[in-house]
């Protein structure tokens, strides 16, 4: 028998072969249509349960687990409610739509601007890293610039992580193609470790296609990330406990809390706080459901839901790896029948199940046949691509916290904010009744009487600025922070709730 080694992190992963034979002999590279459409059925229809079945939880369990007595509601209509309430629970699935919508307009080399300006025409609701790079594609920066992080603090947040799906969905068995897509579409909202999750997700259902094996899936996938990023050593960190402690996945949990819950800072919801929706983490509780689940669909994201944080999010990326490896058909019938209810009703400003579904099944049948495949009448042969690491990004390096003061008070009521370091990064928002919805306020704010931005803040709730103001540029020294309203109008106010200081 054939051994293959993997040095992760200083883990040894064995993964056991077929006597004689090369790795891509172990994958299942020949499918009939019939197949391939049940597992693009599969991978839409693995995000939406499990993004619903993790819905009622979302950020209620923080640096917490969800203990076993809580039981997850599910039931007739249970997917529909959340349609009939908005649908803004499923921005996992919208935006990830959009780009599908966009690659069927543009074709498989669709670009960057194209995927940026799509993304900017829909009024869905967005929050964190996506929410900036709205406000940023609107105020004139191109799509790569967007999501860079001097120009998004949210650039390491899971937002790509959650939407990169659609990549590995019309990708199958074709690593590289499907990171070329991220590269394209992921650093509208994400650089750095924020956008190798999209990269690990993408990598991951694109060899769901080709594996029965989760464990080659998850450990395969992660040769698409650099070995030098934070989030590849999480990730590698994880696979090492999970063969440490194979049938126990609350103590892999608890390592992953012990040395990853608090590890960073980028994101200023999450300074010094339990609250953390950095991609890497919750990248981690996808991992752990995937190991853990063994290949049973709801025990899959069942444990993704139960790592808590953002808990309709990773078992929505764990659901939909595991039901591309599946298929459709081998769902339960509790929750295929439930998604039937709304199968056909579009998303947020976007396709529905069932259109998104037809879409990238054919956009993954001509991926193959492009990339060297072939589609012949009933069957399809995928032309196999070994994981390659994508180039190296680093983000927020070297940047520390100063301090965190709470303000909550009126912008009129500003304190000075004395400190030492780079920057700051003001939390608030502007607020008011009677106002007209395009009303932008005009923040200046000075270090030491220095103005170092004039900051435009729209009333309007889909064109908002995720923070008042971050700048991580200054030279390091001694500041005093402060800030003045020019454009006040009655009725509006711009209400502060802290400042977060960073330096080196």
């Amino acid at each position: 028998m054939k051994i293959r080694k993997i040095l992760l992190s200083g883990c040894l992963v064995v993964t056991l072969c077929s006597c004689g034979g090369s790795q891509n002999e172990n994958l299942n590279l020949t499918l009939s249509k019939d197949a391939l459409f049940d597992k693009v059925k599969g991978a839409w229809a693995g995000q939406v349960i499990g993004c619903t079945y993790g819905g009622p939880t979302e950020f209620c369990y923080l640096s917490t687990m969800i203990p076993d007595s809580i039981v997850m509601p599910w039931g007739p209509g249970e997917i529909k409610k959340w349609f009939d309430g908005g649908g803004g629970l499923y921005d996992d699935v919208y935006v990830d739509l959009t780009f599908i919508e966009t690659m069927e307009r543009c074709g498989l080399d669709t670009p960057a601007d194209s995927f940026a300006v799509d993304f900017l025409a829909k009024e869905y609701p967005l929050c964190h890293a996506n929410q900036q790079a709205r406000y940023n594609l609107l105020h004139g920066l191109s799509a790569r610039e967007s999501g860079y992080w001097k120009n998004n603090p949210h650039a390491n947040c899971l937002d790509f992580q959650i939407e990169a799906d659609f990549a590995g969905i019309v990708t199958p068995g074709m690593v590289n193609s499907a990171v070329d897509i991220c590269d394209r579409a992921g650093h509208i909202m994400a650089c750095g470790d924020g956008w190798y999750g999209g990269v690990y997700v993408a990598a991951m259902y694109s060899l769901a296609y080709v594996s029965n094996d989760v464990n080659f899936i998850v450990t395969e996938a992660l040769k698409s990330v650099p070995a030098e990023s934070k989030f590849h050593e999480c990730m590698s960190d994880v696979i090492c406990w999970h063969q440490q402690y194979p049938t126990d996945w609350k103590k892999c949990w608890q390592e992953i809390e012990n040395k990853w819950g608090t590890a960073d800072i980028a994101c200023p919801d999450g300074v010094e706080v339990p609250f953390n929706i950095e991609a890497y983490v919750n990248g981690a509780y996808i991992v752990l459901g995937l190991l853990y689940g063994e290949g049973d669909f709801e025990r899959t994201i069942d444990i993704s839901t139960r790592a808590g944080q953002d808990s309709d999010c990773n078992p929505a990326s764990s659901g939909g790896i595991i039901a591309t490896m599946l298929g459709y058909n081998q769902l339960p019938e509790k929750y295929r029948t439930v998604l039937m209810e709304v199968a056909d009703r579009p998303f947020n400003n976007t396709v529905s199940f069932n259109k998104g579904c037809e879409l990238s099944y054919g956009q993954a049948l001509r991926f193959i046949e492009r990339e060297g495949g072939k589609v012949n009448q009933d069957v399809i042969e995928i032309n196999y691509q070994e994981p390659k690491a994508a180039p190296l990004e680093i983000s927020f390096e070297g940047l520390k916290l100063d301090k965190r003061i709470s303000i909550e008070n009126w912008v009129a009521k500003f304190p000075e904010i004395k400190f030492h370091g780079i920057g700051a990064v003001i939390k608030g928002a502007v607020q008011g009744e009677n106002v007209p919805e395009d009303y932008v306020a005009q923040l200046e704010v000075y270090f030491n009487d220095k103005l170092v931005e004039t900051c435009e803040l729209p009333l309007k709730y889909n064109h908002r600025k995720h923070e008042l103001f971050f700048n991580y540029e200054q030279p390091e020294g001694d500041y005093t922070l402060t800030c003045k309203w020019l454009n006040p109008v009655k009725s509006a106010d711009i209400w502060v709730r802290e400042v977060v200081t960073y330096t080196k």
